[in-house]
């Protein structure tokens, strides 16, 4: 089982970028698929997470209206398109995988986790 993210970067305040979370050695389609987020020094918060099929999605307070959380079955990808980056929004960024778990709930409960891909904003 491997999630691998990728597309983190360093970006300009008010700017975009797409990170990518592909996956594999599981039955993608099953599993909701959720980004987490750890700053320095802070806690590993939840950012998003979408349905096994896609139709719906939940995002924390403080990304909702920013970033967009989205699904390709047939590539087994998700997709989080972050814009009006802030320099809050730095941290490591990790992709999750659970049947059932999702940002809401106890972080020990995911089955997969990737290793992250690190969003500098500055």
């Amino acid at each position: 089982v491997q999630l691998v993210e990728s597309g983190g970067g360093l970006v300009q305040p008010g700017g975009s970028l797409r990170l990518s979370c592909t996956a594999s050695g599981f039955t993608f389609s099953s599993y909701r698929m959720s980004l987490f987020r750890q700053a320095p020094g802070k806690e590993r918060e939840g950012v998003a997470h979408i349905s096994a099929a896609g139709g719906s999605r939940y995002y924390a307070d403080s990304v909702r209206g920013r970033f967009t959380i989205s699904l390709d079955n047939a590539k087994t990808k998700v997709y989080l398109q972050m814009n009006s980056l802030k320099p809050e929004d730095t941290a490591m960024y990790y992709c999750a995988a659970d049947v059932l778990a999702g940002i809401q709930d106890p972080q020990p409960n995911f089955k997969y986790w990737g290793q992250g891909t690190q969003v500098t904003v500055s």
